[in-house]
């Protein structure tokens, strides 16, 4: 049989050689863009596999549109940006890319959380501008890491990555997650599960690692950010919206807290106002899996899992396995 394939973005090229062992026609998105809600509406007629971004919106409406489909490939491990009920009532498996980004992202908390509690950007920014005169006592002193509390706000894969990589500093650690014990923090950390309250109280550095649904939505707030200590830092790699972005930069305008690094935002790519201009902080472009080696294997898996769905054999990764 033919296959047609679309790809929304530009991905590392295993990927799309490995669909075209298997699918006649592979196109892929030729702008270095996200394509617009109607270009993708008009590229997704006739398709029988789309792989896509977290950032397209695959809404009910492109569904029904899309008469051919037969799988849409997320590459990402994220699927908010997809309606799977409207998905599953058609038919169409929808799958991600779980597991191989887990330890990349969890590297980005890291380096997030080093970035601002240690003040790298600003010190690269003031030695830049010319101002760095030499060493000074008191020059953007930072914070500590050894022997204090990480708390971690969702232990799922890359919850529980991030805070394996704190035992060289002998940190207390706490968790917060909607399903059963950590079993694995507790025995090698020696960790303890808190409610949400408890931990930002408590902590020194908070992670949030968690998957975003509407009960996530705003998780850390006004109210929230009021309780960690004002020498406390928070980062962000999970999904934007998480946190209640004008609430933060209140918070880090007023010094509720001392800093914040985020690789992710609450309407991204934009930015609620006031944000950019903070020297407390850190702001990276999603780049949580962007690593030559987990973009890679990204493409593979999703790859993958198009070529099973073509060849009606199950995926590993379907989000609906229903639908089977």
């Amino acid at each position: 049989m033919s296959f047609n394939v679309y790809v929304t973005r530009e991905i590392p090229e295993e990927g799309i050689s490995r669909l075209r062992t298997v699918c006649d026609t592979v196109e892929i998105n030729p702008h270095p863009r996200s394509l617009t809600y109607d270009e993708l509406l008009n590229e997704v007629k006739c398709r029988d596999a789309l792989l896509t971004m977290l950032s397209d919106t695959i809404d009910a409406n492109l569904i029904h549109e899309a008469k051919e489909l037969k799988i849409i490939a997320n590459y990402a491990v994220g699927y908010d940006n997809i309606d799977i009920e409207a998905a599953s009532s058609r038919g169409i498996v929808v799958t991600n890319t779980p597991g191989v980004l887990t330890d990349s992202t969890a590297d980005m908390a890291w380096a997030l959380l080093f970035s601002i509690a240690r003040r790298t950007v600003e010190g690269d920014t003031f030695t830049r501008n010319g101002k760095f005169r030499g060493w000074e006592p008191l020059l953007l002193l930072g914070g500590d890491f050894r022997e204090k509390t990480l708390g971690i706000i969702g232990a799922g894969r890359i919850g529980t990555a991030v805070a394996l990589r704190s035992r060289g500093w002998d940190m207390k650690v706490l968790y917060t997650t909607r399903s059963n014990r950590n079993s694995m923090l507790e025995e090698t950390l020696n960790a303890k599960r808190v409610d949400l309250q408890t931990l930002l109280r408590e902590s020194d550095f908070v992670s949030i690692n968690t998957r975003f649904s509407e009960e996530t939505r705003h998780l850390i707030g006004f109210r929230e950010l009021s309780k960690m200590k004002p020498t406390a830092y928070l980062v962000n790699t999970a999904r934007g919206a998480v946190i209640d972005e004008a609430a933060l930069v209140e918070a880090l305008l007023n010094k509720q807290i001392a800093g914040a690094g985020l690789d992710v935002y609450e309407e991204e790519p934009g930015l609620k106002p006031g944000l950019a201009e903070l020297s407390n902080v850190v702001l990276a472009p999603h780049l949580g899996s962007a690593t030559i080696e987990t973009r890679t294997k990204m493409s593979l898996m999703a790859a993958k899992n198009i070529i099973a769905v073509l060849n009606n054999r199950r995926p590993e990764n379907a989000v609906n396995p229903e639908v089977y």
